[in-house]
């Protein structure tokens, strides 16, 4: 369910329609509760790229400061945090679309310096071998996996969320390998493993959305 409130089902293949019609219907009080709750969440403004916008890194907010270089070598373009500022260096004539993508590849390079060691450490404390993960831009979820392949995907957007966050999704994506269904059993393997995990899950869904249509993890 994206935060437009649109509701997407997945389902096993062999499952008929009339059941899958029936599990709907039976979960329809819990995603009225939800749709409510994406309608009051608090999104983020349509990026402009320009100095003084807001951007988030690992929780936090940031202000941007453009920077105008004086070459239009495209290696010379960088992002940095500067004494509490979001410093983008950009070529003269960068546009608004390849200073978003500037700042995704750095969002991109922010998780690649984290997820390896969360990966590693969950993957030892539940002994759920991953064999590789993947960052993407999502639309729909903030991370999936495939069982067969032993392979996570993780949400870019995600480095804008705090570090509890990403960690929680990732030991999400890994216990699937043991539990595919979002059942109790699947529930109950969050609770041996991070007790906190709802808490994690709520801070996350309370963090402002990027204004697109892409959504949440509600487990």
């Amino acid at each position: 369910m994206p935060p437009d409130g649109e509701v997407r089902v997945s389902a096993p293949e062999a499952m008929t329609d009339t059941a899958v019609r029936m599990a709907v219907i039976h979960r329809i009080p819990w995603i009225r509760r939800q749709q409510a709750s994406f309608a009051k969440q608090e999104r983020q403004s349509t990026r402009q790229m320009v100095d003084g916008e807001t951007h988030y890194l690992w929780g936090r907010r940031y202000r941007l400061l453009v920077n105008k270089l004086e070459t239009d070598l495209k290696s010379a373009q960088s992002v940095k945090l500067h004494r509490g500022r979001l410093v983008l260096s950009v070529n003269p004539s960068a546009s608004t679309e390849s200073k978003l993508h500037l700042l995704d590849e750095y969002y991109r390079s922010r998780l690649k310096l984290k997820v390896p060691d969360i990966v590693q450490k969950w993957s030892q404390v539940t002994n759920i071998k991953c064999d590789s993960w993947h960052i993407e831009k999502m639309k729909t979820k903030w991370g999936s996996c495939n069982v067969e392949e032993k392979r996570i995907l993780l949400n870019l957007e995600l480095a804008k969320k705090p570090l509890p966050c990403l960690e929680y999704i990732i030991l999400h994506e890994l216990l699937h390998f043991k539990e595919r269904q979002h059942n109790d059993r699947f529930k109950a393997l969050l609770d041996t493993y991070m007790p906190d995990w709802r808490s994690r899950r709520d801070l996350l869904n309370q963090m402002p959305l990027k204004q697109e249509r892409w959504g949440n993890t509600l487990l």
